[in-house]
């Protein structure tokens, strides 16, 4: 079986959980079964038709497209969506209402973000989303068949695993207890809010990430702050990164929203517990000793949540036994039979 690995055109410019989701689904399943090859798609050179199946990962930027010309040739679509778990009934209901009137003002030239999400959800032979708030969203907020929809959630990358603090104290001459922050740095991340509930706290905020030029000065902003260190982006795959995983007191993100956050998975393999904000499809049973939720601009919870896990903290063996179970290999089962499930459908 063909498999052709498709997201938007830019995917591959910056560093983030979607990438590493694409990277690392696509090496699972090229080692899962010899009968099975997955590959990145260059629209430009290689033809849609040419696979037996196309999976999309992301329903934005334009890639309900790709799932369209699929349709159109007859190859079954998978389509990982990504859809924000703020999307609810109602938030569906006024985009809606909103894409009717932009589509009456404009003589109907004009469709919204949200109109074609939902075309590309509609579209798809199967959706699969990262967890059960996500899988709500996407029938709330998009009208989507329940029996379409499967859970799958990300796997975590073995270095995390074996991740140890003495890299990232050595590199850096951190030596004391701080909070780790991981992610693009922006006002939607929120780091300037997470240093503000630092503050006086004698935790120090180490940041890792990229920033975009039109960011610099909100980064500026943040390292005014005299107890805040930004380290730069660093690669996935780069020990430095699994090491202050593991050097960590507490990972804090206090995002506006995410879907289900690697650098989250990622902190609980190398043992460290999590502070997060609470818009996530993200759920782990049995973690609030070790996985606290709070809201994005609720600084004196996220505070609190930071000082109470670093002053007693969790078993590091104990914060690893809850993800252990989050492999790429098995992210990979879990896909392929979905991917089994459609071909022999579609080859009738």
């Amino acid at each position: 079986m063909r498999v052709g690995i498709l997201s938007y055109p830019m995917l591959f410019q910056r560093e983030g959980g979607l990438q590493v989701q694409v990277r690392e689904t696509v090496c699972a399943l090229n080692h899962l079964d010899a009968a099975m090859s997955a590959e990145l798609v260059d629209p430009a050179r290689q033809k849609l038709a040419d696979y037996d199946l196309i999976h999309v990962f992301s329903a934005f930027n334009g890639n309900f497209r790709v799932v369209e010309s699929a349709v159109e040739l007859g190859v079954p679509v998978v389509l990982s969506p990504l859809v924000s778990p703020t999307w609810n009934r109602n938030a569906g209901f006024r985009a809606r209402v909103a894409d009717r009137l932009a589509g009456r003002i404009c003589s109907y030239n004009l469709q919204t973000s949200y109109a074609q999400t939902k075309r590309a959800l509609q579209l798809a032979d199967l959706v699969i989303a990262l967890g059960e708030a996500e899988r709500e969203a996407i029938i709330s907020g998009f009208l989507t068949e329940r029996a379409k929809i499967r859970v799958f959630p990300n796997g975590i990358s073995r270095q995390f695993f074996t991740a140890k603090a003495e890299l990232f104290r050595h590199r850096t001459g951190i030596v004391g207890p701080f909070v780790l922050t991981v992610g693009t740095v922006s006002s939607y991340k929120n780091q300037l809010g997470l240093a503000q509930a630092l503050e006086g706290c004698e935790l120090p905020l180490v940041m890792i990430g990229p920033v975009a030029r039109d960011d610099h000065e909100y980064l500026q902003t943040v390292l005014q702050s005299p107890w805040v260190r930004w380290l730069g982006a660093l690669d996935h795959e780069d020990p430095l990164l699994a090491s202050a995983f593991a050097a960590a007191a507490v990972v804090a993100l206090p995002s506006q929203g995410e879907i289900f956050p690697l650098s989250v998975l990622e902190a609980m393999a190398a043992g460290t517990p999590v502070v997060m904000t609470q818009d996530s499809a993200l759920q782990l049973e049995g973690a609030d000793f070790m996985l606290r939720k709070v809201a994005w601009n609720d600084k004196l919870a996220q505070r609190d949540a930071i000082i109470s896990l670093a002053s007693r903290p969790p078993e590091r063996a104990v914060v690893q036994a809850m993800v252990e179970q989050f492999t790429w290999q098995r992210v990979a089962g879990q896909v392929a039979a979905c991917y089994r499930e459609l071909v022999p459908a579609h080859a009738v």
